[in-house]
């Protein structure tokens, strides 16, 4: 039986790289493969006020796997760092296969990819970005150091693939699409897509007219789903809306998710001493326009005079949830200042929602304007409106999104892992 580790969050943790790692791990196990799940107990710095554990969905998303999963990697403990590479060489996995999603993690997987190569064990880093969101000097610091001595990688997109030849131009990369073989002792690269999310789908016995009704909401509903970001463009999805809802009376918008940087109690001591620890590091590490401290784009509601048009619920959703809010809206809103492929997008797709995007990132490529949603132009908010009434004016059929989504299964996404990794 061929065997398979994937590190990164474990199910214990909230966010998409949770969602997303379990999702890979339970892929591999349906194929039948052995599959031990490798995380972190604390995945940042310390300082980093901030609360990652998901502490309100109650299912046991590996109920009915054999999957088994260790919980050692701490940030802090650079001890536990060997002990990681120890315990995958002891499991000796045809792959390991690392989720690289923040730059500051590249110093723990640098040491721990480093030490498994000299174990003979290959390594695979699935790269959700390699250019950061933030454009910070820790970034470009740490992550050559994460990434440099993977044996292959898998992306997303092509611009992820560019970024990649661009951050090692003395490396030869083959990219490789799916169903082809390698050809060349070259770097591997292989493109894929986010698979769809199989953890989320829709309830046949939810009452989505009575859940409209609970929420006030009017006949044509868009949503904002997510973390709050920065990046994400909460901000001028407002600001499109308003303008639509000047001009129409049955429009509401939905905002659903957790302010980033807003779930430590700011009475306790502890959370002070790191807030005020973290903001001296951003001040180092971070330029200005990067900082997210005071960024508060759910005021704009009120400023806007828009609270009977707008439902917000400003808190991280349990998993058993997600669906009603997906089941009540008609469009996606992926208003992004910059993008790489993303969970949110890859939920909706589970529920055929048509996506209002910007063209930015890897957008164009999974949008395709006028077929399975609209794209509209970065930070121009009349062009995004635009693209919300055309949305109404001229609904995108869902079998559209279905038939977008159709290959893009996670079964489909391991198997092309294993064709392409493991032992030369």
């Amino acid at each position: 039986m061929k065997k398979v580790v994937v590190f990164g969050p474990g199910p214990r943790f909230k966010g998409g790289i949770a969602n997303y790692n379990t999702s890979l791990a339970k892929a591999f196990d349906k194929a039948g493969v052995e599959v031990h799940i490798v995380s972190w107990t604390q995945q940042y710095p310390a300082i980093i006020p901030r609360d990652f554990i998901d502490r309100k969905s109650r299912k046991d998303q590996l109920e009915g796997t054999g999957i088994k999963v260790h919980y050692i990697t701490n940030y802090n403990k650079p001890g536990t760092w060997a002990k990681t590479s120890r315990l995958i060489r002891e499991i000796a996995p045809d792959v390991a296969i690392f989720q690289w999603s923040i730059s500051i993690q590249g110093l723990p997987l640098g040491r721990i990819i480093k030490r498994l190569k000299n174990y003979g064990v290959p390594t695979v880093i699935d790269m959700h970005f390699v250019v950061q969101k933030e454009n910070s000097n820790i970034d470009r610091k740490f992550k050559k150091m994460g990434v440099k001595r993977a044996d292959m990688y898998v992306v997303h997109a092509m611009k992820t693939a560019d970024e990649l030849k661009q951050l090692f131009p003395e490396r030869s990369f083959e990219i490789i699409m799916p169903g082809q073989k390698p050809t060349n002792d070259s770097t591997r690269v292989l493109k894929l897509y986010h698979p769809v999310y199989d953890m989320f789908k829709p309830d046949p016995q939810f009452d989505v007219e009575k859940a409209k009704q609970e929420m006030k909401l009017r006949k044509n509903v868009f949503l904002f789903f997510g973390f709050i970001r920065k990046y994400k463009g909460l901000h001028n999805v407002i600001k499109a809306f308003k303008v639509v809802a000047d001009k129409r009376d049955d429009v509401s918008l939905v905002i659903v998710g957790e302010s980033f940087w807003n779930t430590l109690d700011k009475k306790k001591f502890s959370t002070r001493l790191k807030s005020a620890t973290f903001g001296v590091a951003k001040k180092i590490f971070l330029s200005k326009q990067d900082d997210e401290k005071n960024y508060r784009p759910i005021d704009l509601v009120k400023e806007l005079q828009l609270e009977d048009s707008v439902y917000v619920f400003n808190d991280f959703v349990p998993n058993e949830d997600v669906h009603k809010y997906f089941q009540v809206s008609d469009n996606l809103m992926l208003y992004y200042l910059t993008a790489t492929p993303s969970g949110v997008e890859s939920i909706g797709y589970n529920f055929r929602m048509p996506m209002l995007a910007t063209r930015v990132g890897h957008f164009p490529e999974t949008v395709k304007d006028g077929f399975n949603g609209y794209l509209a132009e970065p930070n121009d908010i009349e062009s995004m409106a635009g693209a919300m009434i055309k949305a109404i004016e001229q609904p995108i059929p869902r079998e559209n999104v279905a038939a977008t989504s159709a290959e893009m299964s996670w079964t489909n996404y391991a198997a092309e892992i294993m064709r392409v990794a493991g032992r030369r």
